[in-house]
């Protein structure tokens, strides 16, 4: 069966993250909320968001439900007193904000442009991200020049779900309109990329990250259909891969 999509991973695949610090940007996010109004001690702060954060990574987790970060920066701030809801504009405001370093720091793979341009040329192109923030996606794949590229790009925090859940998936075949027998998936991720793209029925390539290496795939015990060494790899067998 000829390939009709090829699919991939965002973060860790295509694009790696450079001397990014989550504890620089959760003291920018307090700033950020406090510019915007909300008058309330650092340290109380994020004592209440890294509770917040800790309660909905469960949830998200174990659940495969995603939860965006706007609902626990909310819930952190009502636990200090303040009335406001996920969809206020201000919380929305110091996200962007908070955001602003890490997507500073992205920068795409060697090889990545190239593979995904010659992938569009011969079919349908994809990108499922687990992400709490889908501003945040389509915001980088600007910066690192790659937006154009994609027919469909689906992101955890829109959908609801999160990889391996199978629904992610499902949404992304569905937009593209090709059944999982006709799709290729590329990821780094032993559990959420390849575990997940499989259960769902889709051939699975893994590539090793900064984030998850051969050794991680090996003690995950699943079973890719290829295993690439980087994207040049992928890209110099690309014509193998389209007819496995």
């Amino acid at each position: 069966m000829p390939c009709k999509a090829v699919i991939f991973d965002y973060i860790g695949t295509l694009v790696n993250c450079r001397n990014y610090t989550m504890d620089a940007s959760r003291e920018k996010l307090h700033d950020a909320l406090v510019n915007e109004g909300f008058d309330v001690a650092k340290d109380k702060f994020l004592a209440a968001y890294i509770l917040a954060h800790e309660k909905y990574r469960k949830i998200r987790y174990e659940q495969l439900k995603e939860v965006t970060n706007a609902v626990w920066v909310a819930e952190a701030l009502c636990n200090l007193d303040f009335k406001v809801a996920a969809d206020d504009p201000r919380i929305k405001a110091a996200l962007n904000v908070f955001f602003k370093d890490f997507i500073d720091t992205l920068e795409l793979n060697e090889g990545a442009k190239k593979l995904i341009k010659q992938a569009q040329l011969q079919c349908k192109v994809a990108l499922i991200s687990n992400f709490t923030y889908a501003p945040v996606i389509y915001k980088s794949l600007r910066k690192v020049g790659i937006s154009e590229f994609f027919n469909v790009v689906v992101v955890s925090e829109e959908v609801g779900w999160r990889k391996p859940s199978r629904l992610i998936f499902q949404d992304a075949l569905n937009r593209l309109q090709v059944g999982a027998h006709e799709a290729v998936y590329i990821g780094d991720s032993p559990i959420e990329d390849i575990k997940g793209a499989k259960q769902t029925g889709l051939k699975t390539i893994f590539v090793p990250s900064q984030f998850n290496t051969l050794k991680d795939l090996l003690e995950s015990k699943e079973e890719p259909d290829y295993i690439a060494k980087d994207l040049a790899t992928i890209l110099e067998t690309l014509n193998q891969i389209f007819s496995f």
